[in-house]
């Protein structure tokens, strides 16, 4: 990703994000928390890092999806951050390449435990990431800021 891509990060965000959580989340929490990770200052974190990346998926030129994942402060630790495909090209093992590829990238950093968290209602993605070997390591509840919380599980798989 560069300064040239945010745009596109920040459409495919929010088309994404509109799609798939409006059936788990509130609009205006789904809203609240767009605004928050797709502005310039936040996306420039993933430039030039040493600790945290986001990749885009690419597809015959058209960028379709994305990713991104960073160390965590636990020794041998990495976090899926966040795995967004187009709802139109879901079910064609796209996410799946995504997500060897964050699991790839995470044994390259000497890396051997990859985590995420996952709404508890989003029972499609806990699926997925079942069937990819991730078992749920805890429940959390995580105060977002202006009355929302993200009600999740951490999953975790050893690589």
């Amino acid at each position: 990703m560069t300064e040239a891509d945010f745009a596109t990060v920040a459409w495919l965000g929010e088309t994404i994000w509109h799609a798939h959580y409006s059936k788990i989340i509130s609009v205006e929490q789904i809203s609240y928390m767009l605004a928050g990770r797709y502005t310039p200052h936040e996306l420039r974190n993933y430039l030039n890092s040493d600790d945290r990346w986001l990749d885009l998926l690419s597809l015959r030129g058209r960028q379709v999806g994305y990713c991104s994942y960073a160390r965590t402060a636990t020794p041998g630790e990495m976090k899926l951050e966040q795995l967004y495909l187009l709802q139109e090209l879901q079910g064609r093992g796209l996410g799946g390449l995504m997500l060897r590829h964050v699991e790839a990238r995470t044994r390259s950093r000497g890396l051997n435990v990859l985590i995420l968290q996952v709404n508890k209602r989003n029972v499609d993605a806990i699926a997925v990431y079942r069937k990819a070997g991730f078992t749920v390591r805890e429940e959390a509840v995580f105060d977002i800021g202006n009355g929302f919380v993200m009600d999740d599980y951490v999953m975790e798989k050893m690589l």
